[in-house]
This record gives structure tokens, sequence and C-alpha cells, in this order.
């Protein structure tokens, strides 16, 4: 059994409560920047064990008829067709997954809006598509004066500019497909034109991440940095939360460096001092579901370890710089980790070296760790993957998932017409052939419905896989690492 040390239904209760004072605050007109994602959170699943991947949309389905929803997206990510690396589809696309499963919600799509806009000529395709799913679009410029030129900012020549988006509910969420998308501008632009017309709107913050009343060095608030060793952040004390409450709490560097600027902004357009510190903002109540600490603590750890070892994987692929890496260093510097205190990368690399060949090792969730090696047939993924499935299965270790002739048959066609230097099975191609031989073999078919049991297990690969593999595994909800010879 999965050992908890988080409450979901706890946090769906007091986050839910957290964001309706919030409301209350503001004449019942909320702007809430929610960063992160919607749906599958897996990252805080992993950290937090007990927190369900979908805890953010059941919370915001408890607002549903209160609520309504605007994304945004920068119009440089449209121009440059940027890519989701956990998904592998463009921000574009992304954000139509994301309306589309809303919509399968009942949730109200308000609009989107294209942020930062320089006058790029490929936005048809989206503005196409949205109109398509009758979703309204709406173009921001950059605005005029930021960040420096409050008055301009606050003005008709700075958000005034902007055309107002028109909403009716009490609750607005600002999200976006990824990060530096613009939704706080949004927000800002939003309620420069509400208070223009006398209402009393108000601005807050949800992210799951940093925890602000955890410790810096807490391992949960370590695995946030882990995570966004990429965009550079780094966890720091909040000293206006410190000089406006005399207590520690932690925000990250982007938040704290832009509030001066925003405490501006925000007065210039209220006229009144709301916030006096960017923690201040935030809506965040993890802390308060944590009911086991030191299980999510050693959870917080092994999640760091493997983005240790992704992102030392993306350096050697030349996919992150050099500077990233040695931020995922530091991070495992500060709580003494050891690449090798993952248990998977230990044995897979002892029985590597062992049998001189490549490895790949599961654990399995009732902690047994099972191996597989690299042969003509198979790649070391692909045996790794089958050895796992007939142990949780419980078929014999001598019987065959994948009898040898229907295996020489696949590998015979590949070695006729590929390219390649190596021939043996992928593991998206075993995924195939279990597929194809379950149709007249029940065994198969019993191990393919067993497929499930594998979702959370860790592994660990001693050469860096191939895109296709560590897709399958991913989709599998299988928490891979690789080995990146350096």
């Amino acid at each position: 059994m999965d050992k908890i040390g988080f409450d979901s239904d706890k946090y769906l209760e007091i986050q839910s409560k957290k964001i309706k004072e919030r409301i209350k605050m503001f004449d019942n007109k909320l702007y809430l920047e929610f960063g992160g994602k919607i749906f599958d959170d897996y990252h805080a699943s992993r950290v937090l064990p007990g927190f369900r991947p979908d805890n953010k949309i059941r919370m915001l389905k408890m607002f549903k008829n209160d609520m309504e929803v605007i994304f945004c997206i920068n119009a440089a990510a449209i121009s440059q067709n940027k890519i989701r690396a956990d998904y592998g589809i463009s921000y574009e696309l992304e954000l139509i997954r994301l309306i589309e499963k809303l919509k399968g919600l009942d949730i109200n799509i308000n609009s989107v809006v294209v942020t930062m806009y320089h006058d790029e000529d490929n936005i048809s395709h989206l503005k196409k598509m949205l109109e398509d799913r009758k979703i309204k679009m709406y173009i921001h410029r950059p605005t005029k004066g930021y960040p420096d030129d409050i008055a301009t900012i606050v003005s008709d020549e700075g958000y005034g500019k902007n055309p107002y988006i028109e909403t009716t509910k009490k609750l607005v969420v600002v999200t976006a497909p990824g990060p530096n998308s613009g939704k706080l501008g949004t927000c800002l632009s939003q309620l420069y034109h509400e208070y223009k017309r006398g209402v009393n709107a108000g601005y807050a913050k949800f992210e799951t991440f940093p925890v602000w009343n955890l410790s810096l060095l807490n391992p949960v608030n370590i695995a946030y940095e882990a995570a966004t060793a990429d965009l550079k952040d780094v966890n720091m004390i909040d000293p206006f939360h410190m000089e406006a409450y005399g207590e520690y709490a932690v925000n990250y560097n982007r938040d704290v460096s832009n509030f001066p600027i925003l405490k501006n902004i925000i007065y210039k357009i209220t006229g009144k001092e709301i916030y006096k510190s960017p923690t201040d903002m935030g809506v965040n109540m993890i802390k308060d579901c944590i009911v086991d600490e030191k299980i999510v603590e050693q959870a917080a750890k092994e999640e760091i370890i493997r983005r240790y070892y992704n992102i030392r994987s993306d350096y050697t692929q030349n996919l992150c710089d050099e500077a990233t890496l040695d931020i995922a260093k530091s991070l495992m510097d500060k709580l003494e980790l050891s690449p090798l205190d993952r248990e998977v990368a230990y044995v897979a690399n002892k029985t590597a070296k062992k049998k001189n060949t490549n490895i790949m090792a599961i654990q399995l969730n009732n902690g047994k760790v099972i191996t597989g090696k690299e042969t003509e047939l198979l790649s070391a993924t692909s045996a790794a993957f089958l050895n796992a499935i007939k142990e949780i299965t419980g078929i014999p270790d001598e019987e065959y998932l994948l009898s040898p002739a229907v295996l020489n048959s696949i590998y015979k066609v590949k070695k006729e017409t590929s390219y390649k230097t190596l021939y043996y099975l992928d593991l998206s191609e075993v995924l195939i052939a279990l597929s194809v031989c379950s149709i007249t073999n029940p065994i198969i078919e019993k191990a393919i419905n067993e497929l499930e049991n594998l979702r959370g297990c860790e592994a660990h690969v001693t050469y860096i896989i191939s895109k296709s593999e560590l897709v399958a595994l991913k989709n599998m909800g299988i928490n891979v690492t690789c080995d990146a010879k350096m």
C-alpha cells in the first residue's frame, strides 16, 4: 500500500474556503492568476504522496457555477511554435487541449488573450480554431511604460489600450498553457478596466509551489527549484513579509523582485494598499494538508534526484545549458544527496557493470526491483518491461509473453527495412506486438490488463533511451531516469 503524506480531501476543503474568503474581500469579483498545471499535476503528486494529480480541477469544479476562465498565450510562443517538453506538443495545441477538457467538464471559457503581440502574422490559425469553438480572442500589445512609468501604465495609453474583456462571474481564473504567458499583465489590465467601471475587483495568485510556510531548505521547496531549474527560479525569504509581519515566508525571486512594481500599480489602480508582501497575494494552503512530514520530505528528495538525472541527460544532448546543470548539482549538495541514493539507479548500474551491457531496473510498488538487459532482439527497456509484467501478473519466468518466433519475425523485418545499426525491438514496438497477440492469447490479455499496476513505479536505465521509449514509459506513469555518461 502506498504511503500517504498528504490529505487531498482536506486540501480541497480548506483551499476552496481560502479562495472564497479572498473573493469576499473584493465585492465578489476576483481575478485569480492560476499557475502550474490545471490537469495532471504529477510533480505535486510525486512530491506530496496522497496529492491527486487532478486536485486542482476538482477544486475549480467546486466553483463551476460562479467561475469563468480566461486563457493567455504569448504571441512569441505561437510564432516560434514553442513546444511543451512534457507533452511534446506546441503551446498552441496545448491551449486547445485544455479548452476542450474544461468544456467537457461544463466549465465556462470566457476567452483567449494573445499577449505581447508585435504584429505577428501567424495567429490566424489559432483564431480560426477558437472561432470554430465559439471562443473570443483578444489581442494585448506590450504595455506602454512598463515597468517603470507607473503613470503611463495605469492610464488610457497603458492598460487602457487593451480591450476590456467582459466577465460576469465572481471568480475569473486567468491561466495559460505554459509559463511567461502574460497572466499577470492580463489580470492587472482587467483590474484597471473594472475600476474605471466602478467595480471593486481584486487580484490574487494561486501557486502550489514554493510553499510559503515551509522552510527555505525543506525538500519540498528545493524540489520546486529543481523542477524550474531551466527558468533559473530561486527560492528566497520574502523580505517584505518579514518587514510587515516579522515572520519568515518563502517565495521565489521573480515574485519578490517584481513586488514593488506590482504594489505601486495596484495602488495606482485602486487607491489602496491591498497587499504588504508578495506572499500576501497567494492563497496557498498546502502545508496545512501535510499529514506526515517524513514521508513528504523523502518523496521530495527522490524528486530532486530524478530531476538531476533528467537535467544531466538533457545537458549531454544539448537540450539545456551548463548553468541549469550547475543548479541541479547545487540543489543535490544542499541536502547532501547522491545520484546513487536512488535505489533503482544503484541496482541498474551494479547489474550493468556485472553483465557488461545496458540495463533497465524497475522498482515495483511492492518494493521488488526487476531488471532487464539489452539483447539482439530486445532493448533493455523492453526486456525489463516484459519481466516486470510477468512478475506482477504471476506468469512464470520460463514462460514467454512474446514467443521467440514473433520476436524474430519482427526483428527480421526491421533488419531488412531499417537504416539503423540496432534492430532490437524498442518498448513501443513491444507494446504493439503485445496488443496484436492479446487477441488470440488470454495470458497476454491478462498481462495488458495489469499495466495500470506499473503506474507510479520507479525505473532507471543505464543509457539515454530513445524518445519513443521515454514517451511510452511516461504514458504508463513510470518515473524513469537515464544515465548520461559524462
